[in-house]
């Protein structure tokens, strides 16, 4: 497993040579239509510049609702299901300036600088090398210390950054890998799309106990959860 570490601090004002401040508020608006409601979430959304993620022959549909294709049989998320994890994530956090979250999937990076702007620390892994350059390379102008970017199996975690205060996925398997439970704080949720053909946005909460208490929120469509590296 190798990692990456990402330069300056959390955006505070959007990056230069972006697509038009109009062109943005319409993708966040549609984002709230469709019940996202966490201001934090929205102007997280609003800040990262998602050209920079996607295909420069894409570019121009960048700020659509929409997942888009990265290559290597993956998709950049749709904004709406990047903002509703997020949303889910933050619930229940006291501080979220203090909480440590891993996401399962880097993808091209997106998600993560989003997260980035809302967490105190986010590791993110990926198991496609490919990817994993690519979105450190993505990440790079973006300049964020609080991320910190992981090639390996996501499948099992990442132990060394354990526990976490919330755990989100950006790939769907038949069930929750135990290696996240186990990693995850006692009280802390896990965001992740369960199952394989019918698809459920769930939140699970790990009591006392150590067992996972599930709350299944909405249908949705991701890759599916691979292991192993490659």
């Amino acid at each position: 497993m190798t990692h990456s570490k990402i330069g300056a601090g959390p955006l505070t004002t959007p990056p230069s040579g972006l697509v038009s401040a109009r062109v943005r508020d319409r993708m966040v608006e549609r984002v709230r239509e469709l019940g996202v409601r966490d201001v934090r979430v929205l102007e997280a959304i609003r800040m990262v510049p998602r050209h920079l993620f996607v295909d420069e022959a894409l570019a121009s549909r960048a700020y659509e609702d929409t997942a888009l294709p990265i290559g290597h049989a993956q998709t950049i998320s749709q904004p709406y299901i990047v903002a509703r994890t997020a949303e889910l994530a933050l619930e229940g956090l006291i501080d979220a300036r203090k909480a440590r979250v891993l996401e399962i999937g880097s993808g091209c990076g997106y998600a993560a600088a989003v997260l980035a702007q809302l967490f105190g620390e986010v590791v993110s892994i990926e198991r496609l090398r490919a990817l994993h350059e690519r979105a450190r390379e993505n990440l790079r102008a973006l300049r964020l210390p609080n991320l910190r970017l992981m090639f390996g199996d996501g499948s099992l975690g990442v132990p060394a950054g354990a526990p976490y205060d919330c755990i989100v996925a950006a790939a769907s398997g038949e069930d929750i890998p135990p290696a996240w439970t186990e990693q995850l704080k006692a009280g802390g949720r896990i965001v992740a799309p369960v199952g394989t053909w019918d698809q459920q946005l769930t939140v699970a909460i790990k009591d006392s106990g150590g067992v996972l208490q599930r709350i299944v929120k909405e249908p949705v469509r991701f890759v599916p959860l691979r292991g192993g590296v490659a």
